[in-house]
């Protein structure tokens, strides 16, 4: 008897696990399908963060932004920007605010630090807050060091669009020929 209960309590854990991890999503994304959800990649400097809170009527009270400032120059274009990218979560003050696991840690984002950015437009990130959402949060920045043979863009590993440590031309030439090709299938398939 305490075998079956045993049993069937530890089929229905499995049950319930299985439901559990099925609801979470997690994106593997190489370079083509990140240029693919995204409108813009820049390299550039972090000038300015700024943490935001909203209190939404709708979607809550108390959501908080980052925004970072990125000047630098589009890896899609090659054309000179400055792009505001924004993720969830940051801190106004050591007692206002939210951490949010899936943001860019601390050491990525200071201020000064060189990087690469994905971003896309959204309409509403939340309490109908609009702009470049730094797409995958974490996982749309990488920083930059500078190496004896030129800048090198640090790799995340695999599931990330950038899974190695890679030379800055180097991305900047595949970035430029993937949105290439993406655009024209894209016209082709008009």
């Amino acid at each position: 008897m305490i075998t079956k209960t045993l049993k069937f309590a530890l089929a229905t854990a499995a049950v319930a696990a299985a439901t559990a991890l099925g609801n979470a999503q997690i994106e593997r994304l190489t370079l083509d399908s990140m240029i693919s959800k995204t409108d813009d990649a820049l390299v550039g400097k972090i000038t300015k963060s700024e943490v935001i809170r909203i209190d939404h009527p709708v979607d809550g009270p108390e959501l908080y932004y980052t925004h970072l400032t990125v000047e630098g120059r589009s890896l899609v274009n090659g054309k000179t920007r400055t792009s505001v990218v924004t993720f969830p979560g940051g801190f106004i003050n050591d007692e206002e605010g939210v951490w949010n696991s899936e943001a860019p840690s601390a050491e990525d984002t200071k201020l000064g630090n060189r990087v690469v950015v994905f971003q896309a437009w959204s309409d509403n990130m939340g309490g109908d807050l609009a702009g470049n959402a730094l797409y995958a949060s974490h996982g749309g920045l990488f920083r930059t060091v500078e190496g004896r043979n030129g800048t090198v863009v640090l790799g995340r590993g695999e599931g990330y669009a950038i899974q190695n440590n890679i030379k800055l031309s180097g991305l900047d030439a595949q970035i430029t020929a993937i949105d290439k090709a993406q655009r024209e299938a894209q016209q082709g398939n008009k």
